[in-house]
């Protein structure tokens, strides 16, 4: 039986958060070969640099986490020249948390005083151990 896999996803927070009241996920701009790569069950953390997609302020906060809720790959169009592809999600209940105290333990952060080189792909596969520690943070606070 197939187990699921553990990906990260970047994006803004006030991306994010509008996926999270929407019940979706889409990656690398509405890009389909990264969702495409997801399946049915398949967990997922956000993880948002920026407060804002236009804006420079820094968040470097973990902002959501959510499983895969089928194996749909849909296209929306939002505008005549805008028609990303998503996935469905169930988004948990659970806090934001910086990735400040975190870096040093986790492995995909193979650098760690260039920590945020792993996230400017935009959405990579972590494993078991990083997706553990970062959502026993998320989903354990008060």
């Amino acid at each position: 039986m197939k187990s699921e896999k553990y990906w990260m996803i970047v994006a803004s927070r006030d991306h994010v958060n509008r996926g999270v009241a929407e019940g979706f996920t889409q990656a690398n701009h509405g890009k389909a070969a990264p969702i495409r790569r997801m399946k049915k069950g398949d967990l997922i953390i956000w993880y948002s640099g920026k407060e804002e997609f236009e804006n420079p302020d820094k968040c470097q906060q973990f902002t959501a986490i959510g499983q895969v809720k089928d194996d749909d790959v849909y296209q929306v169009k939002i505008s005549p020249d805008f028609s990303p592809f998503r996935r469905n999600v169930k988004f948990f209940p659970s806090n934001s948390v910086s990735i400040l105290p975190l870096i040093e333990n986790l492995q995909f952060i193979k650098n760690k005083k260039s920590w945020g080189y792993p996230f400017r792909t935009g959405f990579l596969e972590i494993n078991k151990h990083d997706f553990d520690l970062i959502s026993s943070q998320m989903l354990n606070k008060e």
